[in-house]
């Protein structure tokens, strides 16, 4: 028997069918990816119109996300950002992985820059975790969970960044929250329900909070608004100097061609 392989977009054709455009490939524009086993938020256009504005926004780094993580131990500092560059690995048999810069085998490691925030500290299935905010500002692959791992604190489920050793959680507990991007014309603002709860997942058991979830993104949406308004000033800025830059041009060509007609009649008066 033939069975459909399930995938993203195979449950949005499923559920939505006259939304799906066959002149796609996927049926869906789907402006960003998700790392296989990561839940939550992801962002599909449904005209080309629409993708080109939200890719415009990707590309310049004017979107803003945050992931909701469970990672393994006792995560001590509240708050850090991580920036170790990331790199592809090419030693044999972790191609499929990447490494931070000056692990062996890590060739062209890149600036990549991940904020954490501790929420709570609990047990999963018994072991020390933490529930933690992630947000990148750089777009690397496997950013988070290279991070997380570079620190020590691997993500609970991870199979790949765990040397295959995190076998037992039924998934990777990586999830997108948090998914903010400034199209033209519209602010598209959306959170992907949080899944590391007890009622959805009671081997995650939380000891102690560190700070609320509200207060966190709620941070984050003021930070993203603060940076947006400093790129219009920015923006702004840049319009007038040009627009100065033209005038003060455009007088210069005003004052040679007065200074030509001069010289020329003053040599026919000669």
């Amino acid at each position: 028997m033939w069975y459909e392989k399930v995938t993203v977009q195979s449950q949005l054709k499923h559920r939505f069918p006259d939304l799906a455009d066959p002149g796609t490939y996927y049926g869906f524009r789907f402006c960003h990816q998700l790392d296989f086993s990561t839940s939550g938020a992801l962002c599909a256009a449904l005209s080309k119109a629409a993708a080109a504005k939200a890719y415009t926004c990707f590309t310049q780094r004017t979107v803003t996300k945050a992931y909701l993580a469970l990672v393994r131990g006792n995560v001590s500092k509240e708050q850090q950002t991580i920036t170790d560059p990331i790199g592809k690995n090419t030693v044999e048999g972790m191609t499929h992985m990447m490494c931070t810069e000056g692990t062996e085998g890590c060739e062209n490691a890149k600036p990549c820059q991940t904020e954490l925030f501790v929420l709570e500290r609990g047990l999963y299935c018994g072991d020390p975790v933490t529930k933690v905010l992630l947000q990148p500002h750089t777009g690397r692959t496997h950013q988070l969970r290279v991070h997380c791992s570079a620190i020590g604190h691997p993500i609970v489920g991870d199979f790949t960044y765990s040397l295959k050793k995190d076998s037992g959680p039924y998934r990777m507990m990586l999830h997108s929250y948090y998914l903010r991007i400034p199209v033209e014309g519209e602010l598209v603002e959306v959170t992907a329900p949080d899944p590391f709860i007890t009622t959805i997942d009671s081997n995650w058991v939380p000891v102690s909070t560190v700070r609320s979830l509200e207060e966190t993104i709620q941070d984050v949406k003021d930070r993203a608004v603060l940076e947006a308004q400093e790129r219009q000033r920015t923006l702004l800025e840049n319009r007038t100097n040009r627009a100065k830059s033209a005038q003060k041009t455009t007088e210069t060509e005003e004052q040679r061609a007065v200074c030509e007609q001069w010289l020329a009649e003053w040599a026919v008066d000669q």
